[in-house]
C-alpha cells in the first residue's frame, strides 16, 4: 500500500502508472481492432466470434472491469500530471512552437479527454444498445447486423473515424513517449521506439476506420 502512494504521490511513479495503463490499453486496442476485423470474413464467422465472447459470462464482466478500471486510472493520472505540470509553470514558454514536448502533451490530454467522449458514446450505441433505435430492434445475437446498422449512418461513422483520427494521434505520442517513462528510452532502442508511435497509429487508424468506410461503400452489408 505504502509503494503504491508513494507511485500515486511521485511524478515519476505517476507517469510509470499512466505509461503501464497505456502500454495495456494499447493492447486492448489492437486485440479489439484484430476482432472487428473478422467482419470482412463475413456474417457467421464474425457473429460466432462475438458469440465466443460472449460465452465467457462472468469472466467477460471481470475483464471488462478490470478494463474500465484501468482506463479511469489512465485518465485520471493523465489529468493529475497536466495540473502538476502547469501548476509547476504557470508563466507559459516565450516560444511553446519550439518546444515539442509540451505541445504534444496538450494535445494529448485533448485527444484523451475525446476518447473519453468516444468510450462513453461507443458502449451506450453498442453494448447498451441505447443510442439507436434500430440496432435494439435487430435480431439478438447478430452483431454483424448490429455493426452494419450502426455504421450505416453517415454522421455515426463520421464520428467514430474522427474519434480514430483523436486516438492515433494520441497513440502516435504516448507509445513512444512510454518507454521514456518506464526507463526504456536510451541507446540503440531510441531510433526503433520513435517508429513505434507512428505505426502503431496508423495500423490503429486505418484498420478501425476501414470498417465504417466499406459499411458506407457496400463492401460489407
Amino acid at each position: 500500500m505504502k509503494l503504491c502512494h508513494r507511485l500515486f504521490q511521485s511524478s515519476v511513479g505517476a507517469k510509470m502508472l499512466m505509461a503501464i495503463t497505456g502500454l495495456m490499453l494499447t493492447g486492448f486496442v489492437l486485440v479489439h481492432m484484430s476482432g472487428n476485423l473478422i467482419l470482412y470474413a463475413g456474417p457467421e464467422k464474425f457473429n460466432a466470434y462475438a458469440h465466443g465472447i460472449k460465452s465467457l459470462g462472468a469472466l467477460l464482466w471481470l475483464m471488462r472491469g478490470g478494463l474500465l478500471a484501468t482506463f479511469v486510472l489512465h485518465v485520471y493520472l493523465a489529468i493529475k500530471l497536466t495540473i502538476e505540470n502547469k501548476a509547476a509553470r504557470p508563466v507559459p514558454y516565450a516560444y511553446e512552437a519550439t518546444i515539442q514536448a509540451t505541445a504534444a502533451s496538450r494535445f494529448m490530454i485533448h485527444t484523451g479527454l475525446m476518447m473519453l467522449v468516444f468510450v462513453i458514446y461507443h458502449l451506450a450505441h453498442y453494448t447498451f444498445k441505447i443510442v439507436s433505435p434500430e440496432i435494439s430492434a435487430l435480431a439478438p445475437g447478430d452483431a454483424y447486423a448490429m455493426v452494419v446498422t450502426g455504421f450505416s449512418s453517415p454522421a455515426v461513422s463520421g464520428f467514430y473515424i474522427l474519434a480514430m483520427a483523436a486516438l492515433s494521434a494520441h497513440l502516435r505520442h504516448g507509445v513512444s513517449s512510454l518507454f521514456q517513462s518506464l526507463g526504456l528510452y536510451h541507446g540503440n532502442l531510441n531510433p526503433i521506439t520513435e517508429k513505434l508511435g507512428p505505426i502503431v497509429a496508423s495500423i490503429v487508424f486505418f484498420g478501425f476506420s476501414s470498417i465504417p468506410l466499406a459499411v458506407l461503400m457496400g463492401a460489407i452489408k
